[in-house]
């Protein structure tokens, strides 16, 4: 804790007992008001977080593989006909037993990757609690609900723990922590509603991929768009029923935000990076525009989310996971470039998520659902050309393995949250808070950032 923030919050609490009040008496959300008070006075400098989430669960142990030796032997006897023959060597600074392979459909960011600038999580998952194999098998410890399942796992990820009474995401709730949340254009989604970036005083704003929004029943027949017109200022007039006011408001807000946000849009510069025509570049090209009037929207801190799926490779994974790999590498280059463009690269962490990894065991023609995974992270700012966390020994029937190939996480999500959270902003008290279950495990041993 600085000394800034600890004597405000000490000059505050003083203010507070010679008034009368005690801190008892002060409510958990008061509290909290108080620590994004602090917060939002401290930020002088700009970030922003991109989410990638990769639907379906991605086979990411075969996005980094083994390269030599007994471990290179146990995965490609475990992966049978989805063995990886020809990865890319990756010269991480941290050494591993056998090496690290990268897929060869992921070439694009070998060289973001040998320039410090990516790195990777291995080994992450969702847990509550530090997890044996023993501990699985006796029950001895708590276990995510629903484990293997899309939906619910999906929904953990973007919760950053498990569902409670009133669900909210942890992008959400990082904005909302740092008092970032009040202006729409600091929740911005390519990829619909989503868990992650719903709050309780915020919600993501859909751009669409082009960027420039239309109100389609405000352009094109004269007297059609008259009409509606006509109908739109009857309801946005003032009410005298409750509901109809909340309607009312809520329909003009949106209406401003379009039209605010075209405005934006249409002063942009233009890019030269040039995109490809995959749906994932497409929508990392709107993101890259948003982020080139960063400067107009008046936000210290942005969030987006973006996706990409197709991951549920339960068959056909030799010919369907080298095009998925590589439609991501592919975007990711190109985002690396629009950044590096717009001089943004130290202030945008792109990172991934996914429901969970897969088998490793062959189903014979792809893999089921599982439970450890590998991820990317990639900035500026991130302590690249490295794995964070553990390479996976791919060996069935090993001491990590609860069946089927499905590998017990060595750590857990929220340990690769916090220390995103805490390049976003956030003090170790407020992440916590957030990923309630981070207490259970060593929490910022992660060093994601430099």
């Amino acid at each position: 804790m600085s000394y800034f923030n600890h004597q405000s919050r000490r000059a505050f609490l003083s203010m507070c007992l010679k008034g009368g009040a005690s801190v008892a008496a002060l409510t958990s959300l008061q509290l909290q008001a108080i620590s994004s008070s602090m917060n939002n006075a401290e930020l002088t400098d700009y970030k922003a977080l991109v989410c990638i989430f990769l639907h379906g669960g991605s086979d990411s142990l075969n996005m980094l593989v083994p390269l030599s030796g007994d471990q290179r032997l146990h995965y490609e006897q475990s992966r049978q006909n989805l063995a990886i023959a020809d990865p890319l060597n990756l010269n991480t600074l941290t050494q591993f037993e056998g090496g690290v392979g990268l897929h060869p459909s992921m070439g694009a960011i070998s060289s973001i990757f040998d320039a410090g600038q990516l790195g990777f999580v291995g080994g992450v998952g969702t847990l509550i609690r530090p997890t044996t194999l023993a501990d699985y098998q006796n029950k001895a410890v708590p276990l995510p609900n629903h484990l293997f399942s899309h939906n619910d796992q999906q929904a953990t990820w973007m919760n950053g723990r498990e569902k409670v009474s009133l669900n909210t995401g942890w992008g959400a709730r990082m904005l909302e922590r740092l008092n970032q949340h009040n202006s729409f254009t600091s929740n911005i989604s390519l990829a619909g509603a989503n868990p992650w970036q719903a709050g309780i005083d915020t919600t993501p704003y859909a751009l669409n991929k082009s960027g420039i929004m239309k109100i389609n029943s405000l352009t094109g027949y004269q007297p059609q768009v008259d009409h509606v017109k006509s109908i739109m200022d009857r309801l946005l007039s003032t009410q005298t029923n409750s509901l109809q006011d909340a309607y009312a408001s809520r329909l003009s807000s949106s209406i401003s935000n379009v039209q605010h946000m075209n405005t934006l849009l249409e002063q942009a510069p233009v890019l030269t990076t040039q995109f490809s025509d995959n749906s994932l570049s497409e929508q990392l090209a709107a993101v890259a525009k948003s982020l080139s009037i960063s400067g107009q929207t008046g936000n210290q801190r942005q969030i987006f989310f973006v996706s990409l799926g197709g991951f549920d490779t339960h068959d056909e994974q030799v010919t369907r996971q080298p095009a998925l790999l590589g439609t991501l590498a592919t975007a990711l280059a190109e985002f690396n470039n629009a950044l590096t463009e717009l001089s943004l690269q130290n202030s945008v962490t792109t990172f991934t998520m996914s429901d969970f990894g897969r088998t490793l065991t062959s189903n014979g023609d792809g893999t089921d659902h599982g439970w450890a995974s590998n991820q990317l992270i990639m900035g500026g700012a991130v302590n690249g050309q490295d794995l964070h966390g553990a390479m996976l020994s791919q060996q069935v029937g090993s001491n990590i393995d609860v069946g089927g190939g499905r590998l017990i996480p060595q750590f857990s999500n929220e340990q690769y949250f916090s220390p995103i959270a805490k390049w976003f902003g956030l003090n170790d008290s407020e992440i916590n808070d957030i990923f309630p279950n981070l207490s259970n495990f060593d929490a910022f041993s992660m060093k994601l950032f430099r």
